[in-house]
């Protein structure tokens, strides 16, 4: 007999909401077995709710986790999952890259302006 999961022993154990969950399935993410209004998770769905989290977590949008679940579905199956999440990894590292020299950018402009402002204060004879 195949092990089921309750909505409410997922949302404790990956630390998520009810709603987070429902979403999920909203989207076509995740599809639970229905017994009345109970949802029902099988174990390929607990492994999805862990994947989806994770994807999350690095940044990928729902449609993006939708497209690498639907490739890993539909031929060309797991190497064309595979091969899309390697090209999805390296678009988010690049843009993660970009951030990073924004925010250094942006700090570099702070530290600017900070001086000035003390460049400032000195010369109007105010100290800090």
């Amino acid at each position: 007999m195949d092990k089921f999961y309750t909505i409410t022993e997922l949302t404790r154990e990956f630390g998520v909401s009810t709603r987070t969950l429902r979403f999920y399935e909203d989207e076509g993410l995740i599809n639970p077995e229905r017994r009345g209004r109970t949802r029902l998770f099988r174990p390929a769905d607990r492994r999805l709710i862990q994947e989806i989290l994770r994807g999350r977590r690095i940044g990928f949008t729902i449609a993006e986790i939708r497209d690498i679940i639907r490739v890993y579905k539909d031929p060309p199956g797991e190497v064309g999952q595979l091969e899309l999440l390697m090209a999805k990894v390296s678009e988010k590292r690049d843009e993660l890259r970009q951030k990073r020299r924004d925010i250094e950018e942006t700090l570099a402009e702070l530290d600017n302006v900070e001086e000035a402002c003390l460049t400032r204060l000195a010369e109007i004879g105010v100290g800090t």
